[in-house]
């Protein structure tokens, strides 16, 4: 099965790039040829075009939640998302991406597209490159939650 390990975030957004520090560490520990470990700071249409043609897409990234305690570390399908915004607002969701195209035609989507989620209230804006404590705390979790993501088949 190919599949594909996207870090979202933005590295110099402190908290904000936890996906793109924890997809860092699983391209350390992958060699499997039909796993490609990768890294984005985009949402919408251009991530859509990152997990085109895998059969499967793991997706690590902060997620803004009220309900969930801060820094808890979730395997979420992406069925259960409203919205997976794009961080740019002149862009479309994943979601919405998603169905433009199956509307067009387009059969070379994933079967499986999973996000492992990083709870947090809020996602800070602010400049830094290193994660807070907290959050650093979760990287251990998220990177367990993803090699066992990988171990499951469609």
């Amino acid at each position: 099965m190919k599949t594909i390990v996207l870090g979202i975030g933005n590295v110099i957004l402190s908290d904000d790039g936890v996906g793109i520090h924890v997809s860092r560490e699983i391209k350390k520990r992958i060699i499997d040829k039909n796993v490609t470990v990768d890294e984005a700071i985009t949402g919408g249409m251009n991530l859509l075009d990152l997990i085109i043609g895998y059969d499967k897409a793991i997706i690590i990234d902060a997620v803004k939640s009220k309900d969930d305690e801060h820094g808890l570390v979730r395997r979420i399908p992406l069925s259960d998302f409203n919205t997976l915004h794009s961080c740019n607002p002149h862009d479309v969701s994943l979601m919405e991406a998603i169905e433009m195209a199956k509307k067009m035609g387009e059969k070379r989507i994933p079967e499986q597209i999973i996000v492992i989620g990083i709870m947090m209230k809020e996602i800070p804006c602010e400049f830094g490159e290193t994660l807070s404590d907290e959050i650093q705390a979760t990287v251990p979790k998220a990177i367990k939650l993803t090699l066992n993501e990988l171990k499951n088949k469609i």
